[in-house]
């Protein structure tokens, strides 16, 4: 397998566990701490009128709903975890699902929540980190608590490609 399509497949491998990570991460918040996730629908909903022209909302929940908002939105939250294993395996290289560490996953995860907070809240009516919501401190410690844990994810699933995967051609790499 080339070195592109290694990277591909170790961006989605490790990408989609963290992701799943971050999502069980939520049932457990929602069902321990009575906290609500965010509601992909309304994820898709900010895409489709993004790619319509309109980046801002105020607040997007009291915009027009979308056809397929719920599955857009899905779909973007895993590619956007995909995209940012493909920056950590971009900055660390395929070795480092050889031997992953601690550091880099977190500095990923730790790091994604700038996509949320510069690109998604503001553009979905919550301000910049959050600053238009009733509580933004409490929205932006779970904001970073969240990422964290998608951090963390990357760290599992990166583990868990390196261990379980080691004989399969595509990890020539190592």
């Amino acid at each position: 397998m080339s070195e592109a399509a290694s990277y591909l497949v170790c961006a989605v491998l490790i990408g989609g566990g963290a992701t799943v990570l971050m999502d069980i991460w939520a049932v457990v918040r929602k069902r321990l701490l009575g906290m609500l996730s965010l509601d992909y629908a309304l994820v898709g909903r900010w895409l489709v009128y993004l790619a319509r022209g309109r980046f801002r909302h105020h607040p997007i929940a009291a915009s027009l709903p979308v056809k397929g908002e719920r599955l857009i939105g899905w779909v973007a939250h895993y590619l956007t975890g995909f995209l940012f294993a493909a920056v950590l395996l971009a900055f660390w290289g395929l070795g480092w699902v050889c031997r992953p560490t601690l550091g880099p996953a977190l500095i990923v995860g730790f790091g994604s929540v700038v996509a949320p907070f510069f690109l998604m809240q503001p553009g979905m009516g919550a301000g910049i980190a959050a600053s238009r919501t009733p509580r933004p401190a409490a929205a932006r410690f779970h904001s970073l608590v969240t990422h964290g844990v998608f951090g963390l994810g990357l760290y599992a699933a990166g583990w868990v490609v390196g261990s379980l995967f080691g004989p399969l051609p595509w990890r020539s790499f190592c």
